[in-house]
């Protein structure tokens, strides 16, 4: 019986019926041109020519090689298909009307972020590596360096949350907040419990979360439910059966903002495996961090900026910075930069970050990331690090959330390994965590992948901070769960079966589309 009711779910379920809608149309694309190329001799000509036409097109853009190399593949072998599936799933472009709208909702933000020219004339004198890498933030993020905030790092999920709760409770202007994942549970009961008390007290509430992210965790009539609750609500790029490119654009970002003066951001999202309430990889282990202070504009300013393109509205956005902020509370502690990444400016801004965070390194830098599908740029940058006598380590996952992607990850072992790259692997269970940290004065993080998807394809965001005290708090914690974590060899590369290579194979190839 319960298998049956289980079947019955998946197929009267949303995901199910908006795929087989999307599916249905594909079909029917497909199938009318396949008929028309098999009739028309001419027809088909134009379509190997098309197909030609569209590879040297792909080769001649500025996307990643590993990308262009897939797409290559399958138009070439599969000319139709391959055409098809390109103009369904292969651009990262908005049509006209979106993106000019975005450009303008980008614009009215950018001209409220100010750069304090003091605090970068310091951190050029401190150190010129590190005001190169914030310079480039500042100018192809468009997000500036602050000097009056506070950060916190944490390495569990269940510890942010407490404090998370803590900020929401003392709320009197308005609480932000946007994520990839939501689920209903005691993670998401507790924020609810006090979001409407707030709602009561006349606290502003917007919440966004990712419609594709959340589409088998929230239950029907979510948004009318969390009006009633006097929570504003909307879904990013909602997931509806109707065949189109931004299908592959997911809002993969966690922010919470509280009246402009306490912000976070990590790999938390709302649900309960994320705060080891609930189990299912065995320990969850993730990472986050708080701000306090004036870097936390720059968060509430990524959320205004998704909020206002959402909803096709302006407005004044300066009605959110506060007028004070209580320096006892956030005394000085180094530079710290909060930035976001979209797929849409071809500009790889996570990539970039921790391209020059590797290539600036003199003693060590560790990483953890759930997924480890890297593309050769930063392969090689992570390989030059680890010649160079840089003390190279990544924690991958114990226990996999994706098993094909887990063989993935696996498969770039081998090559790292053989540089003197270190690579670990959590045994208590998953990791989740993104988190850069370097020679005891640099760390980024955020919600940024090691994986094609969260490098160039989602809305990601992150901070990057300089002898912030979350530096050497991420660091403690690199060290602490690299003690717990089993480290792999090269004979466990060198001794997998021959099945399993060949899968893995396969996969590199197809890596960029995973």
């Amino acid at each position: 019986m319960k298998t049956i009711k289980r079947i019955g779910n998946l197929l009267f379920s949303r995901l199910f019926m908006v795929t087989v809608g999307i599916l249905l149309q594909f079909s029917w694309v497909f199938l009318t041109l396949y008929d028309f190329s098999i009739r028309f001799t001419f027809v088909d000509i134009c379509f190997h020519v098309l197909a030609v036409l569209l590879v040297l097109a792909i080769i001649n853009n500025f996307s990643n090689p590993n990308y262009k190399l897939v797409w290559t593949f399958i138009i070439l072998i599969f000319p139709l298909l391959g055409v098809c599936l390109y103009f369904s799933l292969g651009r990262s472009e908005l049509t006209k009307k979106t993106q000019e709208r975005m450009d303008a909702v980008h614009r009215e933000v950018s001209a409220c972020l100010k750069t304090d020219p003091v605090a970068m004339q310091e951190l050029r004198e401190a150190d010129p590596g590190v005001a190169q890498q914030s310079r480039y933030i500042h100018e192809w993020a468009q997000f500036p360096t602050y000097k009056n905030s506070r950060t916190r790092y944490y390495a569990a999920g269940e510890d942010m949350f407490q404090d998370m709760l803590g900020a929401m409770e003392r709320a009197e202007k308005f609480i932000f907040l946007e994520y990839f994942i939501i689920e209903d549970g005691e993670m998401l009961g507790a924020m609810l419990d006090i979001l409407e008390r707030k709602a009561k007290e006349g606290v502003t509430l917007r919440l966004i979360y990712d419609d594709v992210g959340c589409i088998k965790t929230l239950p029907p009539h979510f948004q009318k439910r969390m009006r009633n609750l006097g929570i504003a609500c909307v879904a990013f790029n909602p997931f509806r059966p109707i065949l189109s490119v931004i299908l592959n654009n997911r809002d993969h970002r966690k922010i919470l903002v509280v009246d402009g003066q306490i912000g976070f951001t990590g790999g938390i999202n709302i649900a309960d495996e994320y705060i080891n309430r609930k189990k299912r990889f065995g320990y969850w282990k993730d990472g986050g961090v708080e701000i306090k202070g004036e870097a936390v504009w720059s968060l509430t300013t990524m959320f205004l900026e998704m909020w206002n393109y959402i909803n096709e509205t302006s407005e004044d956005y300066l009605q959110y910075l506060p007028k004070i902020y209580n320096k006892e509370e956030n005394p000085e502690d180094g530079y710290v930069q909060p930035y976001s990444d979209t797929p849409l400016d071809h500009e790889n801004i996570g990539e970039n970050i921790y391209l020059n965070i590797i290539n600036h390194a003199k003693e060590y830098v560790y990483i953890f990331t759930p997924y480890l599908i890297v593309d050769n740029e930063m392969t090689v940058a992570l390989q030059n690090a680890a010649k160079c006598g840089v003390d190279v380590r990544i924690v991958t996952p114990g226990i996999p959330d994706k098993k094909m992607v887990f063989l993935l990850t696996q498969s770039y072992y081998k090559q790292l390994i053989l540089s003197g790259v270190r690579i670990y692997q959590y045994t208590p269970g998953f990791l989740h965590a993104k988190c850069f940290v370097c020679d005891d004065k640099v760390a980024t993080v955020g919600t940024v992948n090691l994986d094609y998807r969260s490098l160039y394809l989602h809305f990601e965001c992150g901070v990057f901070m300089y002898r912030s005290q979350a530096v050497l708090q991420a660091k403690q914690d690199a060290v602490d769960t690299i003690a717990q974590s089993k480290e792999i060899t090269l004979e466990f590369c060198q001794n997998r079966n021959l099945v399993v290579r060949m899968v893995q194979s396969v996969l590199r190839l197809f890596s960029p589309l995973l």
